[in-house]
């Protein structure tokens, strides 16, 4: 009988130094809690920049889809969109254009994208410097007066 008591002595302290055991300390949370920082810490810039990096990226193509639907319009209609008329003639018949030549809309979706800022892209007809035309985006910081323009030339 009295052997029968002790086991049940030895599984009771047995249970009750593995759930002591179970838990964390203050120290070992802080340390881990360190370790993450110092971890966001060293990452998170990189990946911030990797970020930047494809959305500058992101408005080159749209660019580069802008200027292939603006060659289209042009073999069509004979002309690029005027700057009223803007990137919006390549979605939707500019409503003063009569002639039947239009084949558009020219954009996937009929709509214009905005940049990846959600700012507007600019279109000027004619461009700086001689161009047919100029897509412009405002970049990252659209108050920085020009440093961060994306533009198609």
């Amino acid at each position: 009988m009295q052997n029968s008591v002790t086991l049940r002595d030895l599984r009771g302290r047995t249970r009750r130094v593995a759930a002591a055991a179970a838990g964390f300390t203050l120290v070992e949370m802080l340390v881990v809690l360190a370790i993450i920082g110092l971890l966001v810490g060293l990452v998170a810039p990189r990946v911030l920049g990797i970020l930047s990096d494809a959305k500058v990226k992101t408005a080159h193509i749209q660019i580069e889809s802008f200027k292939n639907a603006l060659d289209l319009f042009y073999l069509d209609e004979g002309r690029y969109p005027t700057t009223s008329e803007g990137l919006a003639a390549l979605a939707i018949r500019p409503s003063d254009d009569d002639s039947s030549s239009w084949n558009g809309p020219y954009l996937k979706g009929g709509a214009v994208p905005r940049d990846p800022w959600n700012n507007p892209y600019l279109y000027r007809a004619p461009g700086d410097n001689g161009r047919a035309y100029e897509i412009v985006s405002a970049g990252a910081h659209s108050g920085d007066g020009g440093k961060s323009e994306i533009k198609s030339w």
